[in-house]
């Protein structure tokens, strides 16, 4: 295929809508496909190539639609496999390109194969992990794996001693597949090539780099490498990046490449190093994968100027081109992540809930970074995520109710990790009290309740206020393809310690993250800031975009 055929994912800046949280079409306070189809205009006029929507298919929602039951249909209370066809078109008609979740790790224990397996229909559990226990009757699970949401990673399916247990490295309604499995891949395969044929562009997959599990499953080496451990383990766990896993992904290319236009792929591969990253980037593997680094970075300049630079390097020795994440579903919104004191490296386990400190959250400190940090996103080459919510500015909103939480990691976890619910509340739309326009009807409760201060943030509120975040995004948005697209390498700039300060081409990006202000080239004009009435001086914590005349 011609690069100029295929050139929009290299540069694109994607969408993550979390269906059950963006619009509610039908007035039953979750999000569906009618209220996604509502606000595609929206979606348009924000600027973005394409929309990756989380898990839509049949589930019993024990992890929110990452416990599929059936991947070649749609969950009925986000609508139909019709109209998930007119969005897909619909969506294309705009100019954006429809990406969905895939879940390839696991499937949902009401799936029709787990269900097999409990009955124990002839080879139904080769399809999973079985194993018999250990210890005395059996009654020890078969290794020392963790749950990435807390407890064993093994459920025992009776109480005799010739009872088996499963492996769920997620939730115990998760069950792991069995990737050793000619079966379990030719299924997948034809799953992609289901939802290729209906025009779906590319998928986002779900723990890329849990597939292949090391052989023998043996234990994992010591509590630093317990399989709950999904980053920053050098001594590589067994669940997790195994080099199986690769040729994995040669047969899903295989199957993309069949496909014009051209199907892509993205990964979420949590891995030890950009390395091991770029290793499933390969021209015969995947397209691009998040660079989570970035998302962990704390907020100064010398460790975001090593994380870009570490990156691009890694991504571009197999060919491919950085992606760049602030935000998704499953961590603390940025503002709040920016809103506390920030430490001088890059964030362990603690950044998911975004506590690595007691300190109350200054939400106005974490906007104005946040701001910033989105101009110094969309001016790197390569892929851009924007998670819904962040061109609102909103807070990861962590005072909900014990009562209302409905993660699994709360319950898991021995109720002492809040989870990932505050990042996905509904979001607000029009001025109104809640829900803010996101349910059709006024005073229709919503899934997770809105705070409720959010009107001041919807996207009626900062629609005609030209320095609203949302009007930040779309001027970003818009100045991207001239400034930024094709624009080349990464130069960077001696400016000062807390600024890091690059140029490509004829354009610079300048981010502050000190406590002082710095002057700016009398040789270049402000083309866009991410605070109002910038000319001269850069003030602490904004970034901006400048032109050299």
């Amino acid at each position: 295929m011609a690069p100029e055929e295929s050139s929009w994912w290299q540069t694109a800046v994607v969408y993550q809508v979390y269906i059950r949280s963006f619009a509610d079409g039908n007035g039953d306070g979750i999000g569906d496909i009618a209220g996604l189809r509502a606000r595609l205009p929206y979606l348009a006029s924000l600027g973005v190539d394409a929309i990756w929507i989380n898990p839509w298919y049949p589930s019993p929602m024990a992890d929110a639609g990452y416990d599929v039951a059936d991947y070649r249909d749609i969950e009925p209370t986000y609508g139909t496999l019709d109209e998930a066809q007119a969005l897909i078109a619909e969506a294309h008609e705009l100019d954006i390109r429809v990406i969905l979740d895939i879940v390839p790790n696991h499937t949902s224990d009401q799936h029709a194969w787990f269900r097999a397996a409990l009955a124990d229909e002839p080879g139904a559990r080769e399809r999973f992990h079985f194993r018999p226990g250990r210890g005395a009757d059996g009654a020890e699970p078969p290794n020392n794996w963790q749950s990435v949401f807390g407890g064993p990673a093994w459920t025992r399916i009776g109480d005799d001693p010739d009872s088996p247990w499963y492996l769920h490295l997620f939730a115990p309604a998760q069950p792991d597949l069995n990737w050793d499995l000619d079966e379990v891949r030719a299924e997948f395969e034809d799953i992609l090539a289901f939802w290729f044929d209906r025009g779906v562009d590319g998928f986002r997959i779900d723990v890329a780099h849990g597939l292949a599990k090391a052989a023998g499953l043996p234990d994992g080496a010591g509590e630093d490498a317990e399989a709950q451990v999904m980053l920053e383990s050098e001594a590589r766990h067994p669940a997790w990046d195994q080099d199986a896993v690769h040729e994995i992904y040669r047969g899903w290319r295989t199957v993309a490449d069949r496909y014009t236009p051209e199907r892509i792929f993205i990964a979420e591969a949590w891995v030890s190093s950009n390395e091991r990253l770029s290793r499933y980037l390969r021209p015969d593997e995947l397209h691009t994968a998040f660079q989570f680094d970035f998302l962990r970075a704390p907020w100064r300049a010398k460790v975001l100027r090593d994380v870009i630079d570490d990156a691009i390097a890694s991504a571009a020795t197999v060919g491919a081109p950085p992606t760049w994440v602030l935000s998704n579903h499953d961590v603390t919104r940025t503002v709040t992540r920016f809103s506390r004191s920030q430490p001088a490296h890059l964030i362990g386990t603690e950044w998911e809930r975004g506590r690595w400190t007691d300190e109350d959250p200054d939400h106005a400190l974490g906007r104005r970074r946040a701001r910033a940090a989105a101009l110094v996103q969309l001016a790197l080459p390569g892929t851009a995520y924007i998670y819904q919510g962040e061109e609102l500015a909103l807070e990861e909103i962590e005072d909900l109710p014990d009562d209302v939480r409905q993660d699994p990691t709360w319950v898991q976890s021995g109720f002492t990790d809040v989870g990932r619910d505050g990042c996905r509340i509904p979001l607000p739309w029009t001025q109104a009290s809640a829900p803010y326009g996101f349910a059709p009807v006024p005073g229709t409760p919503t899934w997770l309740p809105q705070p409720d201060h959010w009107s001041e943030h919807s996207v009626e509120a900062q629609d005609d206020d030209s320095g609203s975040t949302l009007n930040l995004y779309r001027d970003a948005l818009r100045l991207r393809s001239s400034l930024w697209r094709g624009a080349g390498d990464v130069t960077w700039m001696d400016v000062a310690p807390d600024v890091a300060a690059f140029a490509r081409g004829g354009a610079q990006c300048w981010v502050n993250t000190g406590d002082t202000g710095v002057d700016l080239p009398a040789t270049a004009a402000v083309v866009l800031s991410s605070a109002t009435g910038v000319d001269r001086v850069l003030p602490p914590d904004a970034a901006v975009w400048l032109l050299e005349h």
